[in-house]
């Protein structure tokens, strides 16, 4: 199985921190971590961040939109399971998967930092 970048792994975890979003373990970040659900990151916070990592990167993404994806806009569901239960359990994960389809995953990132485009 496929490593998260070590530079993009210490890029999440760092904007994270800095922003004070959610504690992040980098030895649990994996390539099918989403943004969105698993991170917290989603409405105004996740162009923040996306240009934040095109300009770290030096991504071009002049050809980004988010049809392919669809919009981020967060749960309000999946806020009170993770206010309830915690989201540390795996039960906790399938049933927010449920109530929330992640839309953009660490591996979008990756690709893009490989092929030098967010697309």
């Amino acid at each position: 199985m496929e490593e998260v970048l070590p530079p993009l792994k210490e890029f999440i975890v760092d904007y994270c921190n800095r922003y004070k979003l959610n504690h992040v373990d980098p030895g649990s970040l994996n390539l099918d971590t989403s943004i969105d659900l698993d991170l917290d990151i989603f409405d105004i916070e996740i162009d923040l961040f996306l240009a934040d990592f095109a300009d770290q990167f030096k991504v071009d993404q002049s050809k980004f939109t988010w049809y392919k994806y669809g919009y981020p806009k967060g749960s309000t569901r999946v806020r009170m399971i993770k206010l309830m239960f915690g989201y540390n359990s795996t039960w906790a994960k399938q049933l927010a998967q449920y109530c929330y389809k992640p839309k953009f995953m660490v591996r979008n990132l990756q690709d893009a930092v490989k092929t030098g485009r967010l697309v």
